[in-house]
């Protein structure tokens, strides 16, 4: 069985108001095109309540009198005819303008607010994005913009035909008073049972939008981790986290349909019971001479039309609901903290090595304090290991050096400039990072390298030559043209490490840094790597995190760094003799390279027999 739908948390009061305020909103980011709406709805209004003035009259004047007479009038029919099309043409004009411009506005709203939050999400910090799921961010994009800007394909109908509403109640009261009066009696009925229903809605659409980024982030968990899920034979149990998570989002949906269900039907039944009401007191008003059969038409009718405002308000009071909670979500996002505060200044990208000081930084994810006043520079040219052990915060440095995170206190400067201080793009023109996880298009090898910058192939092979990349890729099918395919699914790890390596060399990046960017190459490949970076005269400043002795080997200083603080600095024969903390790492990981070394001699031995 599956499970009932939990209660959502509660929502603030005064959905109406809030969901009116997302409307406005609307109104002032796209006033001409609304403006161009209301005004075809608004005709479609008039048009419609000048046909019932039409057909009362043609009532009275056509067809009584030929009733009554038995003889038709030519003339008469032409002219009703002919008023019948200019209302008609009018009407068409009005709809056309109204849906043209609702649609286009409704699009633009979304395309807009879609652009605010994924560039919004490129402003927020790297700490921001570990504290939210991919599919929540996902949702916030597409499903929660959606539904904000949902109710704008009837809001400029609502708007236009309120214009109806009003002329049509102002001619009931003038035809008829008391007619107008005993049709008025569903006013108040729609008015309660609209309130009742954006409080019974609320808080389920508020569930659905959130389970919809549940769903979402469990799929996208489950593709991404594909591999994972298939080799540990895990396929059940993620179907079932998926299928429960899917469950109670139907579940919410349903009960959302319910109450829908049951509100619509109500207020389609309310103007018709009005008109009820209407003919029923009119008949006997017929009767008693008060009023002619042409102003029962007419009152009969206006009560008719004024199902069409009821319907269109209701069309947008039912989706204000889900309209509120959508901006809600969306607000959360464009108005997160944390963004990255960007300068005016900038470097010159082709200025050679840049020098690097990082003065006293400090970093903590939440509570947890993970950089601790690291201090170190590097000179033009020069490279650097940064070593220690995991969990030291290295990975964590890489990143606030190239400003993907900005250190809770400290500097990190180019030449000498706060990296705070450079403009939007500078930053990336001058630095490069090759991060641990390698993250690969499904695109060629050669847009995968160039990322569509205007590039050409002999630079891209120089590239991966330096990478020890151009061998593999010269073999493929197609060389630079082979698709990788999704994540780089065709490749091994240590050939996507290289096409990562080299997407960051093309740049000629004035500081290359690496976060154990060779970790799944061979070692005797990685020291050919770190030597051609050295020797291909790169005007680089280049900053490895490092575990084999080989690669520290090649550095020209190596910082030391423990719980979070550079203990030791010098070069890797220094840092033997004087720091025991560095020189039990560094045998462990010989050890550990030493085991795997055996391990696999043992097994090809074993394949051999």
């Amino acid at each position: 069985m599956p499970r009932p739908a939990p209660l959502a948390p509660p929502v603030p009061r005064g959905v109406i108001r809030r969901g009116l305020g997302v409307l406005w909103q609307a109104v002032k980011e796209e006033p001409r095109i609304f403006a161009v709406s209301a005004v075809g709805s608004a005709l479609f209004a008039l048009t419609t309540i000048a046909q019932a003035y039409v057909f009362g009259a043609i009532t009275e004047q056509v067809i009584v009198p030929s009733l009554r007479d038995g003889e038709v009038v030519t003339a008469s029919l032409a002219v009703s005819f002919l008023a019948i099309m200019l209302v008609a043409v009018l009407k068409v004009v009005g709809i056309i303008a109204r849906r043209l411009g609702a649609g286009i506005m409704q699009y633009r709203l979304q395309a807009s607010y879609r652009r605010r939050v994924t560039r919004r999400y490129l402003e927020l910090p790297l700490s921001w994005h570990a504290e939210h799921p991919t599919g929540e961010l996902l949702s916030n994009a597409n499903s929660d913009v959606e539904a904000t800007w949902y109710p704008i394909a009837p809001f400029p109908f609502a708007v236009g035909v309120i214009v109806m509403l009003v002329t049509t109640l102002g001619l009931l009261f003038v035809t008829d008073p008391v007619l107008a009066l005993v049709g008025s009696v569903v006013f108040p009925a729609i008015a309660v049972l609209t309130v009742v229903y954006s409080r019974r809605m609320s808080p389920l659409m508020t569930r659905a939008q959130q389970l919809r980024g549940e769903v979402s982030g469990i799929a996208h968990e489950s593709f991404d981790g594909a591999l994972v899920v298939k080799t540990l034979g895990r396929e059940a149990d993620e179907t079932e986290r998926f299928r429960a998570a899917a469950l109670e989002l139907r579940d919410t949906l349903t009960a959302v349909g319910r109450v829908r269900g049951m509100f619509d039907p109500v207020m389609e039944a309310l103007p018709v019971v009005g008109v009820l009401a209407v003919l029923l007191a009119g008949t006997s008003r017929v009767g008693s001479g008060d009023i002619d059969a042409g102003q029962l038409v007419r009152v009969a009718y206006l009560f008719t039309l004024m199902a069409f405002p009821v319907r269109a308000i209701g069309w947008v009071l039912n989706e204000l609901p889900r309209s509120v909670v959508g901006w809600d979500r969306v607000q959360r996002v464009l108005q997160a903290t944390g963004a990255q505060e960007q300068g005016a200044a900038s470097l010159p990208a082709d200025g050679g090595p840049t020098r690097l000081d990082v003065a006293a930084v400090c970093f903590s994810y939440g509570d947890t304090d993970v950089l601790r006043e690291v201090s170190f520079d590097v000179a033009p040219g020069r490279t650097v290991a940064l070593v220690g052990p995991t969990g030291a915060g290295k990975s964590t440095l890489a990143s606030v050096l190239v400003r993907l995170l900005d250190p809770d206190s400290g500097t990190v400067a180019y030449d000498d400039l706060d990296v705070r201080e450079l403009g939007p793009g500078a930053l990336a023109s001058v630095a490069s990072l090759v991060p641990q996880s390698t993250f690969l298009f499904d695109d060629t090898v050669r847009g995968n390298i160039t990322l569509g910058a205007d590039i050409p192939d002999e630079d891209v092979w120089a590239a991966l030559r330096i990478a020890q990349g151009d061998g593999f890729v010269a073999a493929l099918p197609n060389a630079l043209d082979t698709v990788v395919g999704e994540r780089g699914t065709t490749l091994s790890g240590g050939q996507r490490q290289r096409l990562a390596l080299a997407r960051a060399v093309v740049r000629r990046p004035r500081l290359l840094v690496l976060d154990d960017a060779t970790s799944s190459v061979d070692p005797s490949v990685e020291q050919r790597i770190l030597a051609g970076l050295r020797d291909a005269g790169l005007p680089s400043t280049v900053v490895v995190v490092a575990y084999r002795r080989a690669t520290i080997a090649l550095a020209d200083e190596v910082v030391f760094v423990e719980e979070g603080r550079v203990s030791a600095r010098g070069s890797h024969e220094e840092l033997l003799a004087s720091s025991t903390g560095y020189q039990d790492l560094v045998h462990a990981y010989e050890r550990a390279e030493a085991q795997r070394q055996a391990d696999a001699l043992e097994a090809s031995q074993e394949v051999g027999a």
